[in-house]
């Protein structure tokens, strides 16, 4: 009984190679895609679409750049009365040669202030002031508010009990009032306001992590670490918080305006900085009755207040569109 020889492999078909390519380059095309929608590159990409974080982020820069050079860009010392250096008068209008202002006057394009400063220098300067204002401000309270609210909504319990009725107290006061209280107890000055503003604003970091964290540590990945044996701690900062970071960014970008506000409030009552700082507050206060007789010296801080607040408001409503996946959620639906 004769038996049938085996038949030799057969070589690879021309259909069997490029389906063997197009697996190929399927796969790297998800590689590709996998590297380019990685978590900073999406979110990046997210932002750079929000045309509000765009406009807000070119102001701010803008505000940076100036504050860094305050220096090189201010014609004068902020501090420096001008009596006996230039003919100039208290509260003197705006001299732009450009306009039509006499080549003979010193040229001050914001004017002069009333003890003869420099008003352009001084609100120059002053965006240094407020810009230190609300990043320490904001940033002192978001650690405190952070460190509280994790710490609540991991442990639970009596000690989310004690955390979150003392942040309630704090929130039962309406913040400003609650600052001017602090900073008459702690005495005038540029510190105790940013201190009193600082305090005012942590129970709102507190309760925006104490929800992040409530709703994280329910997680898969959250359980998973617990079973191989982690600790408390690490899971909580290491697992969790990277986690809760997205909505403490957006309040923590529209936090920094009210800290400018607030701030630019108490000097205003003659609470916060004190003369001769070039804060833009304490020049509104110094100069609210000349509003009639003077309007440059109050419009201009008063615009800078204003710039600086909107900048601020539009990259902030631009990271939450953007870091916000119920926002995203819902327009991807749509585009549907």
């Amino acid at each position: 009984m004769s038996t049938n020889p085996e038949s030799p492999s057969q070589p690879p078909s021309r259909e069997d190679m490029a389906r063997s390519a197009e697996k190929s380059a399927a796969l790297n095309q998800s590689f590709q895609d996998y590297r380019a929608n990685s978590l900073w590159r999406l979110m990046l990409r997210r932002i750079l679409r929000q045309r509000s974080s765009i406009i807000g982020g070119i102001i701010l820069g803008m505000l940076i750049l100036v504050a860094v050079f305050a220096p090189v860009i201010a014609p004068y010392d902020p501090e420096e009365v001008l009596i006996g250096i230039e003919p100039v008068r208290k509260r003197q209008a705006p001299c732009i040669h450009l306009l039509g202002c006499p080549t003979d006057q010193p040229q001050h394009w914001m004017g002069i202030d009333g003890n003869v400063r420099d008003q352009l220098s001084r609100v120059i300067y002053g965006t240094r002031v407020s810009l230190f204002i609300g990043f320490s401000t904001i940033g002192f309270a978001i650690i405190l508010g952070t460190v509280l609210g994790a710490v609540s909504g991991y442990a639970g319990g009596a000690v989310d009990n004690v955390i979150m009725r003392l942040m309630d107290v704090l929130m039962a006061f309406p913040s400003l009032l609650l600052a001017i209280a602090i900073v008459n107890v702690l005495g005038r000055g540029l510190q105790n306001a940013l201190l009193a503003i600082a305090i005012v604003n942590v129970p709102i970091y507190a309760r925006v992590v104490r929800a992040s964290v409530l709703s994280i540590k329910e997680q898969d990945f959250v359980e998973a670490s617990r079973a191989l044996g982690a600790g408390p701690l690490w899971i909580l900062f290491v697992r969790i918080l990277p986690n809760a970071l997205s909505p403490l960014i957006v309040q923590g970008t529209l936090g920094i305006a009210g800290a400018i506000l607030e701030a630019a409030a108490l000097s205003f009552l003659g609470l916060g900085a004190q003369p001769p700082t070039p804060e833009w507050g304490s020049m509104l206060g110094s100069e609210r009755n000349q509003v009639f007789t003077a309007p440059h010296l109050v419009f201009y801080p008063g615009a800078a207040i204003m710039i600086t607040v909107l900048a601020f408001n539009l990259l902030g409503d631009g990271l939450r569109d953007a870091l916000d996946p119920r926002l995203n959620f819902n327009k991807a639906e749509q585009v549907v």
